[in-house]
């Protein structure tokens, strides 16, 4: 099987460099061509508690033709930069909402797999990354491509992986979550376990979230569980992580908080429903990326 990750990002190279050491003929897809001539003469290493691995990948500069997988993994506001020519599958693991709408326009949604994953990766340097924590990949059709391919080679490549019926509801619910978290800690500059730690913090993250799953829910999705239960046992099990909204304030590049905030507050809008919280937290996010 062949499949193509796009971005050389944190969870691009984690993904990338998996898959090609479990056998996978896999191929990274990095815009600068620089950057690609360096990661295809060095590799990409991966540390984790297992050790430290570094696999050779091909990287290229566009989506090579006759793939069987091409797995999305750049950050949102690149999602529209995107040029896919391949007619394979085409995979969406990313942050944010807007990212299918987006591939559905470009490539059609009948090839169109939709999901999110839990993995935990923290780009060190180029082409290094450390794999913080292990989680679950949940992906599903958007609306007819057969999802069995995809979670065969990504469970051979060690990642945990479940199918659902509705890829829609597992990314908002990733959203809610990444709502109430990753703000507060690019904006306190503080790794996740740390809000429990504060209560003002903890209370921020909470209502958050309520204005996450309200907004949610005029879109028709409903949660069986609470996930303000589910974020707050989400900063207690990654306390130690760097959030992707942190590590990029850190370095000093653009966050997704218009893919996620942003994006709540917009919908938000469409139903006259107020988000004062996540309005608040958006504009403030803006405001460090602009500085």
């Amino acid at each position: 099987m062949k499949v193509t990750v796009i971005g050389p990002g944190a969870m691009g190279c984690l993904f990338a460099a998996r898959l090609a050491k479990s056998g996978v003929d896999t191929t990274l897809v990095d815009h600068r061509i620089d950057r690609a001539s360096r990661l295809n003469s060095k590799g990409i290493t991966v540390e984790s508690g297992d050790g430290t691995i570094t696999e050779s990948v091909r990287v290229v500069s566009s989506v090579p033709t006759g793939q069987d997988l091409v797995i999305v993994l750049v950050k949102s506001h690149v999602t529209k930069l995107l040029t896919l020519n391949s007619r394979a599958p085409v995979l969406t693991l990313q942050n944010g909402l807007g990212n299918i709408e987006t591939l559905c326009s470009s490539v059609g949604s009948s090839v169109l797999l939709a999901g999110v994953t839990t993995e935990a990766s923290t780009l060190l340097e180029e082409g290094r990354v450390r794999h913080a924590a292990r989680g679950i990949t949940r992906l599903g059709s958007w609306t007819s491509c057969p999802a069995g391919p995809a979670l065969k080679v990504l469970e051979k490549a060690g990642f945990a992986v479940e199918q659902t019926d509705s890829p829609g509801q597992a990314v908002w619910e990733k959203v809610a979550i990444n709502a109430g978290i990753n703000p507060i800690t690019a904006l306190l500059n503080v790794e996740n376990g740390r809000i429990l730690e504060i209560p003002e913090a903890r209370q921020l993250m909470r209502d958050l979230v309520v204005e996450a799953v309200k907004v949610a829910c005029t879109e028709g999705y409903r949660f069986e569980r609470s996930l303000v239960e589910v974020a707050e046992a989400t900063c207690a099990e990654t306390k130690t992580n760097v959030s992707s909204m942190l590590q990029d304030v850190r370095a000093g590049r653009r966050t997704e908080i218009d893919a996620i905030s942003g994006e709540i507050v917009k919908r938000a809008q469409h139903s006259a429903l107020p988000t004062p919280r996540t309005r608040v937290v958006w504009q403030l996010l803006k405001g460090i990326e602009q500085r």
